[in-house]
C-alpha cells in the first residue's frame, strides 16, 4: 500500500506542476481582473496541496530509513531473547 501511494502521489505532484505554472503565468498576465482573483485562490489552493505532498516526498527517505531502523533493532532483541 505504501509503495502504491507513493508512486502515485510523486506523479500527481509531478503533474500538478505543470498547471501550477500556467496559473502563476495566467495571475501575472490578468492581476486585477475577476479572471485573476479567479487565478488567485486557484494558485493558493494548489500550492498548499504541492506543499503538503513535497513535505512528504521529502521526509520519506527519512521515514523509510527511521522504520528500517526500528525493524532492525526488534529482530536484534528478538534474537537476544532466544538466546
Amino acid at each position: 500500500m505504501t509503495k502504491f501511494l507513493n508512486k502515485y502521489l510523486r506523479k500527481f505532484h509531478r503533474w500538478l506542476a505543470l498547471p501550477f505554472i500556467t496559473i502563476i503565468i495566467v495571475l501575472a498576465v490578468s492581476r486585477g481582473t475577476q479572471v485573476g482573483d479567479v487565478a488567485q485562490r486557484m494558485q493558493q489552493v494548489m500550492m498548499l496541496i504541492l506543499a503538503v505532498s513535497g513535505a512528504y516526498l521529502f521526509l520519506l527517505p527519512y521515514l523509510t530509513k527511521w522504520q528500517r531502523q526500528r525493524r532492525r533493532t526488534s529482530k536484534n532483541k528478538a534474537v537476544a531473547n532466544q538466546r
